[in-house]
């Protein structure tokens, strides 16, 4: 018996996948990824004469047809830096559906900040938050919040994209079991993602103790217990990288002295600065 490899097999089922844009607009190129919901594509835009991402449906089926539509129209809604613009929806000659959007050029979340300090890591995900933050202001759930739905590109734009997609385990919440719960669904998701961006910060960094007591909340098993909304967990992140209060730690005397310490540095070197010189002008003035 001959076997087929998995490898043979994606090209095989890449191959079968393969759009046909005749017709359109758009010269498909070579595939980017899966989402949610379909196929990613990069292609070109001969009208406009520039580079976009095309997602597709897998199948022409008016399920996975009317879902793509009301991801779009749902994206077209959300106006926002950090979500990724959907410029035209159309169908195949197969009957399949396409969404065509802002080709988004970068890195993924995790590789993106694996080079930087702790404080801009937080900065990425405080970025992640808002975007999510706006979404949620508008009755919208992602559903799928992980690292490889969060683009960060040049100057540091981070993009939260695949809007449409199913959850993933080890982002989803214990109380869910398919689609989205709600918001405290994705301050589940978020807090799973920044236990994942901070995992490696070293366990001496004054930061390392107050992060892990916000992944705690933002993870809590009872949604009762975890932040309220994705703004209020991105607050703490913030009081984290500048050096405030934690409202989800409880800080020790020592921890509290030390943050202290850390946060009026400057004026604490002077104020030891202007003793040392006055010590040292009382001494020789008692000569």
């Amino acid at each position: 018996m001959t076997y087929v490899s998995d490898a043979a097999i994606d090209r095989l089922r890449a191959i079968g996948d393969a759009p046909d844009f005749s017709g359109t607009r758009y010269e498909v190129g070579e595939a980017l990824g899966r989402g949610g919901m379909g196929l990613v594509y990069r292609a070109r835009d001969r009208e406009l004469d520039r580079d976009v991402a095309i997602k597709v449906t897998m199948w022409a089926t008016a399920t996975d047809a009317e879902r793509l539509r009301a991801e779009a129209r749902t994206l077209a809604a959300l106006e926002h830096p950090g979500i990724v613009p959907v410029h035209d929806v159309g169908r195949l000659p197969d009957g399949r559906v396409f969404t065509a959007m802002m080709l988004v050029r970068g890195e993924r979340l995790d590789v993106a900040a694996s080079s930087l300090p702790p404080p801009d890591r937080l900065r990425l995900f405080d970025r992640v938050c808002d975007a999510v933050s706006f979404a949620h202001a508008r009755s919208v759930v992602h559903g799928d919040l992980k690292p490889s739905n969060v683009m960060v590109g040049s100057f540091g734009r981070v993009f939260v994209v695949d809007w449409g997609g199913g959850t993933t385990e080890g982002y989803m919440p214990p109380e869910q079991t398919g689609e989205s719960t709600g918001i405290s669904a994705d301050v589940y998701a978020l807090g799973a993602l920044l236990a994942d961006l901070t995992a490696t910060v070293d366990p001496a960094s004054p930061f390392r103790r107050p992060l892990r007591s916000i992944v705690a909340r933002a993870t809590a098993p009872d949604p009762a217990g975890r932040y309220a909304s994705a703004a209020a967990l991105a607050a703490d992140v913030r009081r984290c990288a500048d050096g405030m209060r934690v409202l989800a730690h409880r800080e020790t005397t020592i921890e509290r002295t030390l943050r202290l310490a850390r946060a009026y540095r400057t004026p604490i070197a002077l104020i030891l600065a202007y003793l040392a010189l006055r010590i040292v002008f009382i001494a020789w003035g008692g000569r």
